[in-house]
Order: structure tokens, then sequence, then C-alpha cells
């Protein structure tokens, strides 16, 4: 008797403690990794052990969404203790590098609020082949190809070099959008990018000997500035992507998928070769490529106190910007002003092309012959690997009127002699002499002809507006019958995407579950996600759909909760369909 009771005892006190224990709720998330890189894939899980409403996900911030929601529930039975765990599944891809958080999660059970504890991520450079069985990656990869291609890996100092980044992928994968996640800065080299336009998809292009999809994305041209091994950043994009799963529609099409892969062009390293110093002229300044040089004067013959331009040009083809012109060299007698820059130069895939000059203007004081001394030029010229320095005639020029060189031209001489310097006009045509200053006071604008011009143009276009609006914009029409047609083609497109998944009956529910909180979304403009199945009931009674038709929908939305866990056939599952659908019609009546 008293071995009985002792029994008896330790069975009610092992129910109490697994009640107790059942009665702890948790709500965690769990990630597939705390490490990644920008092109891998995050899944995260948020489980909670009883069943909840309102479930409140992160803002993902610092993520992408590629997929999720999608739920799970899992019940169990284990010698005579039941256990439950629901789990919101979330697949995610990183924005940016670098340490990035993943904020809360809340959900309520039990009338009570639950949060998830933040998880720090740190998120590396993208890695070369993503260690992810869930990735689109793993499907993509031997379809899809994003590659730098380099017109030289290994160029002198201040050489100009091309990149080109081209992606390439092949049928039946479709590419629906391309977002750049991560540019290379280029910080070792004097960059200049070409427009290339809209993207173009050339559809016999060829990788490595085999057909795919070409799309030119990004053209630039480099100068390396430094040498030695220099690295150029990795380019990043992510892809939009629509790959074929192995289910059919009921046409026996099949059913796309669509899904998201962040894909890298890989780091690259150039190795710059300095500029060889044998040989290297004193009159170089740094001027890499193939040039010509030339000294041109717009005036050999002119009066004293009149003035002339000397232009220094190199054209060609090499690094344009990144050179100091030489100076001219005049006899002091000359008067010099500090010379005008010009620049004529195009970027395209063979490099830097045009011409730069520097216009002095020259001004002599005293008649005589003067020389403009021979100028020199050099440049390295990186396909024959040496040096070649260019060298411009000896120029003259006469000014053949004014005063003679030791006579100043002033009024007080040497002497008490005057000797006045002849002037001419030309000499400063580039000073402004006249202004085109405007009288600050303005004519009244008040009551003037532009007052009433403007007026009767206003009122026209009021009259105007309210015709057009009244007779032709404003077209009666049936509110009833537009709402009702409205509301069919949401239901259609609500619908739509479960009709796709008669085949399995997991997707067809959910899809279904979907579609009918969709619904009520766009018809009620609520969000149904954060709203109890009571809720939800109670606001359709509320907007006077019969009781007997909310609680078919209630027992729509129950059925399929329960159905996808559940084994079914191919005749539930039509009938299903077709109850939620007539359900849906009934709500667009009614409301």
């Amino acid at each position: 008797m008293l071995k009985s009771k002792v029994l008896l005892v330790l069975f009610f006190l092992s129910v109490g403690v697994s009640s107790h224990l059942q009665a702890q709720v948790t709500f965690d998330a769990k990630v597939s990794k705390k490490r990644l890189g920008l092109n891998e894939r995050l899944r995260v899980d948020f489980i909670m052990n009883e069943n909840g409403d309102n479930f409140v996900p992160p803002a993902f911030t610092n993520f992408l969404v590629v997929s999720g929601p999608q739920q799970s529930v899992n019940r169990s039975w284990v010698n005579g203790v039941s256990s439950f765990s629901k789990t919101y599944t979330y697949f995610l891809t990183p924005k940016s590098k670098g340490r990035v958080s993943l904020g809360q999660a809340e959900i309520k059970i039990n009338g009570e609020i639950y949060k998830t504890s933040p998880i720090e991520i740190e998120v590396t450079e993208a890695v070369e082949k993503p260690n992810d069985p869930n990735n689109i990656d793993y499907l993509t990869d031997e379809n899809i190809r994003l590659v730098a291609e380099i017109s030289n890996a290994t160029p002198y100092l201040n050489e100009g070099i091309t990149i080109v980044y081209k992606l390439y992928f092949r049928n039946p994968i479709s590419i629906t959008d391309v977002q750049e996640l991560e540019s290379p800065s280029y910080g070792d080299f004097w960059s200049s990018k070409i427009n290339i336009g809209r993207a173009q998809v050339n559809p016999r292009g060829s990788y490595k000997g085999e057909p795919f999809n070409e799309v030119v994305w990004q053209k630039v041209v480099l100068y390396p500035q430094k040498s030695g091994k220099l690295n150029l950043e990795p380019l990043t994009l992510n892809l939009s992507l629509s790959v074929p799963s192995n289910r059919r529609d009921l046409f026996g099409r099949r059913i796309l998928t669509q899904g998201q892969k962040t894909i890298t062009a890989g780091r690259r390293t150039l190795n710059v070769k300095p500029l060889p110093s044998e040989g290297k002229p004193e009159s170089f300044s740094g001027a890499v490529g193939q040039f010509d040089f030339d000294v041109i004067l717009s005036k050999d013959a002119l009066k004293a106190s009149e003035s002339f331009q000397a232009k220094i040009k190199v054209n060609g083809k090499g690094n344009l910007n990144l050179f100091k012109l030489p100076e001219i060299n005049v006899p002091n007698t000359l008067e010099v002003y500090e010379p005008e820059r010009s620049e004529k130069i195009k970027t395209t895939l063979t490099g830097t092309q045009g011409s730069v000059e520097e216009n002095y203007t020259i001004v002599p004081q005293y008649q005589g012959k003067y020389p403009i001394p021979q100028i020199q030029f050099s440049f390295f010229n990186p396909k024959t690997k040496t040096y070649k320095t260019l060298r411009s005639q000896e120029l003259i020029v006469d000014v053949y009127e004014g005063p003679t060189a030791g006579i100043p031209a002033t009024k007080n001489t040497v002497g008490g002699s005057k000797t006045p310097l002849a002037i001419s006009d030309s000499a400063f045509r580039f000073i402004q002499l006249e202004t085109n200053f405007r009288s600050i006071k303005t004519a009244s604008f008040w009551m003037s002809f532009q007052f009433w011009l403007l007026f009767s143009l206003a009122f026209v276009i009021l009259i105007s507006g309210y015709l057009i609006n009244r007779f032709v914009i404003q077209k009666p029409e049936d509110s009833s019958s537009t709402k009702q047609h409205l509301a069919k083609r949401l239901a259609k497109k609500y619908l739509s995407s479960a009709k796709n998944a008669f085949g399995d009956q997991v997707q067809f529910y959910e899809a279904l579950e979907r579609a009918l909180h969709n619904y009520l979304k766009a018809k009620l403009k609520i969000e149904t996600s954060e709203l109890s199945k009571l809720k939800i009931k109670s606001l359709l009674i509320d907007k006077k759909v019969e009781t007997d038709v909310a609680n078919d929908f209630i027992s729509v939305v129950e059925n399929c909760e329960l159905a996808r866990y559940a084994p079914g056939s191919d005749g539930s599952i039509q009938a299903d369909y077709e109850r939620a659908s007539r359900v849906m019609a009934t709500i667009d009546r009614q409301l």
C-alpha cells in the first residue's frame, strides 16, 4: 500500500515537472554561420516552443532578403510528453563588408512579447567558391561568370592599361536585375571610366570557347602611379535570377525559381615595372606613350608693344593628363604672361589620346630680332622600351618698329630726351574696355502689360483644366461593378501561385495560405500577419461580412495550416482551392 502511494506521488511529481518544463517559453534566433563572404548566403531560423502571433522579423538593414519567411511546425509525443516547435526561416545576402548586426525579432506568445538577442556577423571579401549547400551558386556555378579582362598585367609606371568587366551567362538561366555591391577604388592608379551607356546582351558571346550570353558591364582605363605589385580590388555584383526547377505546372512547363546570386571577378594583381634609369634625359617629366611635339608662333613679325602667342603643343596617345609641358625661354626684353592651358583628350579602350597645349602671350618692348631658343620634350615609349627626345626649331621674332633697347620708353630719360612710345590698340586687345552693366532699377510688374498677359494665360489654363476634368477624366461609371472587377483581378493574382503548385502539397498550402492573407491585406488594408484568426473573424463581421462566410474563411485558413503537415490527395487539394476561390468571391460581393 505504501509502495503504491509512493509511486502515485512520483507520478504526479513527474507530471508537474514536465508541465513546468513545457510551460517555459523559449524564442531564439540561430544562424548558419557567423562569418561569411560577401557572395555567400546566411540562413536565419527564428525558433519558438509555443505557438505565437504577430511575428515581427528584424529590419534586415544590412542584408538583402533572398527568400523567406518559410514557416515550419513540428509536433511530437514521446513517453507521454508532447513537444512543439515553430520556425520562421530566412535566407539573406550581406550588402557590405565588415561587422554587421542582425537585429531582434519579436513575437507574442500567451499574451506576452518575446524577443531574440542581436547577433553579430562578420562579412569578409567575396570568396572564390561559396560553401553553402543552400546557395543558388551551386546551381549556377557552371553557367555564370564575371571576368575582369586586363590588357596588360605587367605595365610600366604611368603606362595605360584597360580593364573590361564582362558578365557571362547561358540558358536556361535568365538575369532579371543587377546591383553593384562593391566597386574597385583604384587607389594606386589614375583611373578613367568609359561611358558604355545601357548594358546590352550579346547572345553570340563566348567564354573559353563555349557559347555564352555576354554583357559588358564596365570599362576602365588605368595608369599605375607607383611600381611594384599593385592589387585590384574585386568587382562584386548581386544578380536576381530565374532558374528552372524540377517541378512542372499543369501544362507540363517547368516552374521557374527566383533566386539571388552574388558573384565576384576576384582580386587581381599587377606587377608594375619602374621606368628604366638608363638613358633617362634631363628633360623627362613623366610622359609615357607615343607623342608628337611642336612650338607654334602666331606671328613672327610685329611692332613693339603688340602681342603675339607662342603655343607649346603635345599630341598623341598616353598619359596626357599626368606630365608637365616644357616651359618657354625668351629674352628678358620680352614680357611673358602666364600660359593658358587647354586640353582635347578622349579616353577609349585603346587608352587616352588627344592633345594638350599651353599658350603664352608675349609682348616685346623694343625693336630688334629676338630668338626663341630650342625647346626639348622627352617621353618614354613602352612599346620600344626606350626614351625619345623631340626638339623644336629655333625661331626668330622680328620687332621692326619701336624704341631701341637701352633707351627706355619713359617721359624722363637720362639726358632729358623724350622718346614717345607708339602704342597700338591691338597691344591691349586682351583688356576688356566696355561693360555690360544693367541698372538695378526695374519697371514695376504690377498692372503692366506682362502682368495682364500672364493673368489671362493663367485664367485660360484654369478654365481648360476644369473642362477637361469635367467632361474627359471624370466619366461616370458604376462604382460597384468597378469594385467587383478589381477584386476579381486581385483574387486571380493571389491564387495563381497556389494554382501553379498543385503538384506539391506543402508548397500548395503555403501558397494558398499566403494568398488568403494577402487577399485580406489588399481588401481591408491591414497586416493580417499581426492579427489572430479570432481578430480577423471579428474584423470581417464588423465590415458587414456574414458570420457564416467569415467562419468559412477562417476554416479554410486553419485547413491550410493542418494540411501542410498531414497527407492529402489531389482531390482534396482541388477542393480546397475551389473552396478558397468561392469564399473570396463571396467576400467580394459583401464588402
